[in-house]
């Protein structure tokens, strides 16, 4: 299918020339206080403009079988976001991209001037090397990793991290991360949080009351 440039110009959220916006992609199945905090946290501790949550039509790495629809996820998002600052995108659907790559791609092709950086939990840090083109992702964006316990070792020794490693900036470096040249990411402490969409949904793929 081919995607619908209006769809996907419309799917991009209204930014200016220099902002510095993160870009936190995921099924948001369930969204929840967590994908808040983590974003929150971001937007501090990075001097970010704006976040962007990409709500992916599906992980190719998880299974999809139980996974609501797109329109659902991005409603229930919209209110769990509750912040001006932090903007909800169907993007994906709408650009017909399925992986990271495709999607950090267009972006960069398609909003000149803006300063991304891409933000990730711990827990996917641990499995950044099972993406498509990780690298391409690493050498593209800056790369912003939230500590996630019990995933912060496994994450630090996993092999995109170790590949990654002379790249890693200090904590204290966080606030420039959006002005470096990729590849360049910091691991980000701090928040502690034990939510995740998994534990917030039912055996049949349902999400909890």
């Amino acid at each position: 299918m081919t995607p619908d440039p209006v769809a996907a110009r419309r799917a991009v959220p209204a930014y200016s020339r220099g902002m510095r916006i993160g870009l936190l992609g995921g099924s948001f199945n369930p969204p929840h206080e967590a994908h808040r905090a983590i974003s929150r946290f971001a937007l501090t501790r990075l001097k970010l403009d704006r976040i962007w949550w990409l709500v992916s039509p599906g992980n190719p790495l998880k299974d999809i079988s139980g996974l609501r629809e797109l329109d659902a996820r991005v409603a229930a998002a919209q209110v769990v976001a509750d912040d001006p600052r932090i903007q909800v995108s169907g993007l994906e659907a709408a650009i017909g991209t399925r992986y990271t790559a495709d999607t950090v791609d267009y972006l960069r092709r398609h909003c000149p001037g803006a300063r991304f950086v891409w933000i990730m939990g711990a827990d996917n840090l641990a499995q950044f090397h099972r993406w498509q083109r990780w690298r391409a992702i690493a050498d593209s964006l800056p790369i912003a990793v939230v500590d996630r316990p019990p995933a912060t070792f496994r994450a630090l020794a996993a092999p995109a991290a170790q590949a990654l490693r002379k790249y890693r900036l200090s904590n204290a470096a966080a606030a420039t991360l959006a002005d470096q040249r990729p590849p360049a990411w910091v691991f980000l402490t701090g928040l502690k949080s034990p939510l995740s969409s998994t534990a917030l949904r039912n055996p049949d793929g349902s999400w909890k009351k």
